[in-house]
């Protein structure tokens, strides 16, 4: 831990041994000491630890249990440095943008802030571009995005709550506890996601993300949400204006149903994309 580190990064990851090395080395390569970067392996039986530990300047911490919300809580625990930015480790993203978020949240204002998203969908096939060419069109994305793997908070925004909630999209937590004038999208840097392969990886997606709006809602935490038919309807007066969106729009009115219904059949089951691991 250093304590002279401008800002820190957590990381939590899960079964990640694919991935954690190329995300540390997509922002470790431009970054310089003022930075505390901490790896939380939870409940990992691959090399997740030992490949994180490769790389100079990253602390790993390793639980035995496999939860996100405790490996977010170890990483806060082993970081003193604010501002604070979470960082999935499948999420592609350069050190320059990290310091542009870093920057955005050194005032005393409770904030959140992140790059903007560039959805990767090269070699997807149609029904997988087809729904984020949707996904990008809806309040949710063009509000002040800030979650989507990656997410920074200041000091103040950070001391909205206490620990992180017991709920599957930390994420979206999040994007809900800033009001939109709140939220800091940095249009001039970039942070990458990978994108399902196949339609079948993009409902496991979904479904996760339908079990974990259904969590928040049951907790009670709805501040600064969008709710679905205020999605669709969005979505809809768009196809309107322009009809070349009816397609996407159609993609992506199914995939969000099906993965509900799937949801609700299923609520405690942890669903990822698995085709780019």
């Amino acid at each position: 831990m250093s304590g002279s580190a401008r800002f820190s990064v957590v990381i939590p990851a899960h079964q990640e041994e694919r991935v954690v090395g190329r995300c540390l080395d997509a922002f470790l390569d431009g970054a310089s000491a003022d930075v505390e970067v901490v790896v939380v392996a939870n409940g990992c039986t691959d090399r997740t630890a030992e490949v994180a530990r490769q790389r100079l300047g990253v602390r790993v911490v390793e639980l035995v249990e496999g939860s996100k919300r405790l490996a977010l809580d170890a990483g806060d625990a082993a970081v003193s440095a604010y501002p604070r930015v979470y960082l999935d480790a499948d999420v592609l993203v350069g050190a320059p943008a990290l310091r542009a978020v870093a920057d955005a949240l050194t005032g005393p204002e409770p904030r959140a802030a992140a790059p903007r998203v560039r959805f990767r969908v090269e070699g997807r096939p149609w029904s997988v571009r087809a729904f984020y060419a949707a996904y990008a069109r809806i309040p949710y994305t063009t509000d002040g995005l800030v979650g989507l793997g990656l997410y920074g908070v200041s000091e103040a925004g950070r001391a909205r709550f206490a620990a992180f909630p017991d709920v599957t999209s930390d994420d979206l937590f999040v994007q809900r506890t800033f009001a939109p004038e709140e939220r800091v999208v940095l249009q001039d840097h970039v942070f990458e996601v990978e994108t399902p392969r196949t339609l079948r990886s993009l409902l496991a997606v979904r479904t996760r993300t339908a079990q974990g709006n259904t969590e928040l809602a049951g907790s009670g935490d709805e501040a600064h949400a969008t709710s679905t038919g205020e999605t669709v309807r969005s979505l809809l007066l768009d196809a309107r204006r322009r009809p070349s969106t009816i397609p996407s729009t159609a993609v992506y009115v199914a995939v969000v149903l099906v993965a509900r219904l799937r949801a609700r059949r299923a609520p405690r089951t942890w669903h990822r994309d698995e085709t780019t691991r």
